[in-house]
């Protein structure tokens, strides 16, 4: 997730983990944070990480001849003596990391500084500050994928698949979402106008005061005497499978024998976390995904197993159910421990790495591998189709939210009372 937000924890908590692999769908809790991490810690030495794939150190001996790079600190002498006006080192060299990163043309690929990495840790935890919206790359275009409910950004009218054409006066021409991430997080209590186009029609300018985000990730309640509804809206929170367990067996208690599971608008997180609530309605040693990078390094993750098999289960699922959202949708149903129901899934099935630099020098997050299902699916740019598909009419969207005319939530009753 892309925080633009202005997080309140202790961003030394997130600093300490240098380097973690993670499922990226650049979703903005209005922001940089709720970033998709899978809790893979790896140890990073030098510019070799300790178990890389001798064909990883071979190729960066092939560019080993770094004397090329000299023409930087040319340009560097050449802005100093020339440049009619103030200049500032850091930003040279913050400038430079960062085209370097970009240079590779990969959206998920980005170098933060010091600051964007501390706010970008900090909101994925706790409560922040900013407007409460998931940002996703779709099209080549920097895009809604669903605001948070409550937040500023759901009162001011913003929509699943809403383009973001500026922040204020600022264009958003490439996919670099660092930008806006900067540009759009600030103070609490703070206006932000956003220049949006919906649907392919005329630009809207849709003006938002951020506010604190509470992040709830975990909600639940019974519905009748046997049937539950969890909704799970991140995975990016590091108690997220400790809250559903508690929450399961709080419902249990209740008299449980279904479950809607609702992934609408999850933008994904922690594969450790997404693994974990998987495994309870798979059977301990099977596939729940697997990762394979550019040297055909396969990481199997596997069940653990739980007390939930064979519970009839029914998982509802959006263009806003992303990432780690996808790894379980996508295991539930390859292992067919549920019925899918709502509209097809973002597609977004690649993982990164968060790397903290040293000296206080910023970080970097970086597509390393991909992810599939146990099937050997990789869903990248295709998503997840449901096993029933039910679209919500505009008029529904436009309405106050309610289940009585949610169509997809109406399906999933009916189907899980029949099962």
């Amino acid at each position: 997730m892309e925080d633009l937000s202005r997080g309140e924890n202790n961003s030394k908590k997130g600093g300490k983990k240098a380097l973690r692999i993670v499922l990226i769908i650049v979703a903005l809790v209005a922001s940089h944070g709720a970033l998709l991490y899978l809790g893979n810690k790896l140890a990073i030495n030098g510019v070799i990480f300790k178990g890389a794939p001798q064909k990883a150190i071979e190729d960066l001996s092939s560019v080993g001849d770094t004397s090329k790079y000299k023409y930087l600190f040319t340009l560097r002498d050449l802005i100093y003596s020339k440049y009619d006006g103030d200049i500032d080192d850091q930003k040279l060299l913050e400038g430079a990391m960062k085209g370097m990163a970009s240079a590779v043309q990969d959206p998920y690929t980005v170098y933060m500084t010091q600051e964007e990495f501390d706010t970008f840790m900090e909101s994925s935890q706790g409560s922040f500050y900013g407007i409460g919206a998931q940002l996703g790359v779709r099209d080549n275009k920097v895009t809604i994928i669903a605001p948070i409910e409550g937040s500023p950004a759901e009162e001011a009218g913003l929509k699943a698949g809403d383009v973001i054409l500026k922040v204020d006066d600022y264009e958003v021409v490439d996919l670099n979402t660092e930008a806006v991430v900067a540009r759009v997080r600030g103070e609490e209590g703070q206006p932000v106008t956003l220049t949006i186009q919906r649907d392919g029609g005329e630009p809207i300018e849709v003006k938002i005061v951020r506010a604190e985000i509470k992040n709830e990730s975990v909600k639940g309640e019974m519905l009748d005497e046997s049937t539950a509804y969890v909704q799970i809206t991140t995975f990016s929170d590091e108690e997220v499978s400790q809250k559903f367990t508690d929450e399961i067996n709080e419902l249990k208690a209740q008299g449980m024998k279904k479950l809607i599971l609702d992934l609408r608008g999850n933008p994904g997180g922690y594969l450790d976390q997404c693994v974990e609530i998987a495994s309870h309605f798979i059977k301990e040693g099977e596939i729940v995904t697997y990762t394979i990078d550019k040297y055909d390094q396969k990481v199997v993750s596997k069940s653990k197993g739980g007390d939930l098999l064979g519970t009839p289960l029914v998982v509802l699922v959006d263009g806003g159910s992303a990432s780690a959202s996808e790894v379980v949708t996508g295991a539930l149903r390859d292992h067919q421990a549920a019925t899918i129901i709502g509209t097809n899934t973002f597609g977004k099935g690649i993982v990164q790495q968060l790397i903290s630099l040293p000296d206080n020098e910023g970080g970097l997050k970086v597509t390393t591998s991909k992810y599939y299902t146990p099937n050997g699916e990789n869903i990248h740019g295709t998503g997840i189709a449901p096993e029933i598909t039910v679209e919500i009419p505009q008029e529904v969207l436009e309405a106050e939210y309610s289940r009585d005319i949610d169509p997809q939530f109406q399906k999933a009753l009916e189907i899980i009372r029949e099962k």
